[in-house]
């Protein structure tokens, strides 16, 4: 059963359908410039903004994608435009962003829509980066992301955030959990809000005294997610100005002082307070691996209590865009161009150009020779380690610059993907699966070679992703695939083809825990390989991303050692969609006005932040 709700924000109308759980569960009712400008707890807020696309099946930062030859032809271009007349119009803008993920189409969607002349080019056939969708006969695939939250209700993902200042959005559908196939041959299905695991989960799953347990860290971890939530990530640039424009979140800065230290520390450390249950302890650490592609002993516990607050808070819900992924980089794509702005496809950047002395950023050239100047600033929305390959040599020469190099290449880097990508016949299929679910084989080690699988089947939501009577799966191991395996491998040969085929087996047997005849039911097989990853979606060895260690790794700026050259994406917070959404629009208030950037915020109604102790959330005015 759904039920639609028509909601009027700044962005215009939001139409709302959420569907009630088929299991009979309650539905529920419901970062970034840099550690250099703001305090420890300011970086600590950014980190928790990863919440949304990475926390399980979905894994929000999903990297994924299936190219041209694994991913079928037929592109999600917005308004059915063909990437051949999707390029650049002119020879020079006043700001130029290279690459078109979420991140890229959220700073260059908010520059136009602030009145800057802007260009997003994009090496691909498709918009969206990582978060690409792509058909192939009839079927529509999320290649990336495909878990969201905060879209529909606050306290708002920064996505949401970036797609009212562009007056944009796709339809959403809401829903209420997904589910759990654990070790043992045993299922249990995670539902959103404060009362389901603590009554039912913990005290069925857990030892004596689980549940009590439970309710004590979900105690001790309330002020973290708050104090975590204590920067407006709107109020976020790369220069002075964000003295001002963070002015607003001072109140949420003061409060959150006495959590700072939880904030910046191991989640493994703010777990073992509370909690010595082996199975809450391996459900948590199973859930900071799908936060950030590490356990809990190497994730920031600010990420980990946001994500702890945020599902277990009342009228919690998942949100998922109708018209699959794509809709969303369609409604982003459509925010750059009714602004202005321009997007160039199948547009590969060779490299960013300079001036004779290598310290200002002047512009792009493209690989068939084109120059394409940028008045104000080159924007990079490009993996941290390839950004050095793009600086001409005079860029690199300084004592500087070798500094800036080296950070960028000494990132240390999470492992990659294998992913399949199925169209299943549905006739017979048991009524009341979900959308989403995490296979998990063994919770000793949890980021072991193919041990944790997410398995997302969207048209359990939304049937128009595939032809009448029929599902898509999406099957990926979640940042754990070792690159090892695949280097040097020819992607034309029958090594590579058998490899593919042992690697995936894996993904077959996880959804064969949810649907057994999955394979006699197959019609369409689509493999990904880390070298998938790494051609379609230029990712240094097909890595899922950046492993910051909490305590250790200081997080990256907008700026670089370069004039006019600016960075957003999964490099400067790290993964996850609402990251590289608030490194977007920190790039852009980079580039505008402080009084344009506090306009905006008041605009949209985020000015105030959520005080710790005090504060739900705060909604758009």
């Amino acid at each position: 059963p759904t039920t639609t709700t028509t909601t009027t924000t700044a962005a215009g109308e939001w139409r709302i359908v959420t569907r009630t759980s088929p299991r009979g569960g309650r539905p529920g009712t419901g970062a970034m410039p840099s550690g250099r400008l703001v305090a420890a707890a300011v970086v600590a807020a950014l980190a928790a903004e990863t919440l949304a696309l990475r926390t399980v099946p979905g894994l929000g930062g999903a990297r994924g994608g299936i190219g041209a030859r694994c991913g079928g032809v037929a592109s999600r271009v917005p308004r059915g435009a063909r990437s051949a007349d999707m390029k650049a119009s002119k020879d020079e803008y006043d700001v130029v962003v290279v690459g078109s993920g979420i991140g890229g189409l959220s700073c260059g969607a908010m520059l136009a829509k602030y009145g800057k002349d802007t260009l997003v080019v994009e090496s691909h056939y498709l918009p969206g980066g990582c978060a690409h969708a792509y058909e192939r006969d009839g079927f529509v695939f999320d290649s990336g992301p495909s878990l969201f939250s905060g879209m529909t209700r606050a306290p708002y993902n920064p996505l949401r955030q970036v797609l009212d200042i562009i007056e944009e959005s796709p339809e959403w559908i809401t829903y209420d959990g997904w589910c759990m196939w654990v070790p043992e041959d045993r299922m249990f299905r995670f539902t959103t809000g404060p009362d389901h695991f603590l009554n039912e989960v913990a005290p069925k799953f857990g030892g004596p005294g689980a549940r009590d347990q439970w309710a004590r860290f979900l105690e001790a971890v309330d002020p973290i997610a708050k104090a975590s939530a204590a920067v407006s990530p709107l109020g976020l640039r790369g220069d002075l100005g964000a003295a001002l424009t963070l002015l607003p979140s001072l109140p949420g800065l003061i409060a959150a002082a006495p959590y700072a230290s939880k904030l910046t520390k191991p989640f493994s450390e703010i777990v073992k307070e509370t909690i010595d249950d082996r199975f809450l302890f391996n459900f948590l650490n199973h859930l900071s691996f799908a936060i950030s592609g590490l356990p809990a002993d190497s994730t920031l516990g600010a990420a980990m209590a946001y994500t702890i607050g945020d599902l277990h808070r009342e009228g919690a819900l998942l949100d998922y865009p109708r018209g699959g992924g794509g809709a969303l980089i369609d409604a982003l794509v459509r925010g750059l161009t009714k602004h202005g702005g321009e997007l160039a496809l199948r547009s590969h950047v060779e490299q960013v150009t300079t001036d004779a002395s290598g310290e200002r950023a002047t512009g792009v050239r493209l690989r068939d020779g084109t120059v394409i100047r940028a008045r104000e600033a080159v924007v990079c929305n490009v993996p941290q380690w390839s950004l050095p390959d793009l600086l001409p040599a005079e860029a690199r020469a300084s004592a500087k610059a070798r500094g800036f190099v080296e950070d960028c290449r000494d990132l240390r880097q999470t492992d990659s993907f294998m992913h399949l990508h199925l169209g299943i016949r549905a006739d017979g299929l048991p009524p009341g699966i979900d959308i989403h679910h995490t296979v998990i084989s063994d919770w000793d080690d949890v980021s072991a070679d193919g041990n944790l699988i997410a398995v997302s089947i969207p048209t359990i939501l939304d049937p128009s992703l595939a032809p009448p009577g029929h599902h898509v799966i999406h099957a990926y191991c979640a940042g754990n695939e070792p690159y090892s395996l695949w280097e040097g491998l020819d992607r034309s040969s029958a090594e590579y083809r058998a490899l593919k085929k042992e690697r995936t087996e894996v993904l077959w047997r996880a959804i064969e825990r949810i649907i057994p005849d999955v394979r006699e039911r197959a019609v369409l097989t689509l493999e990904g390989s880390p070298l998938t990853h790494e051609r379609f979606l230029r990712r240094p060895r097909g890595t899922y991303g950046p492993a910051f260690a909490p305590g250790k790794d200081e997080l990256p700026g907008l700026r670089t050692h370069v004039d006019n050259l600016l960075v957003c994406g999964e490099g400067l917070i790290g993964i996850g969609v609402p990251a590289v959404a608030v490194s977007g629009a920190a790039a852009a208030h980079t580039l505008v006005p402080v009084t344009t950037q506090l306009r905006t915020m008041a605009n949209v109604g985020y000015t105030r932040t959520p005080r710790p102790g005090v504060d739900a959330g705060a909604a758009p005015a």
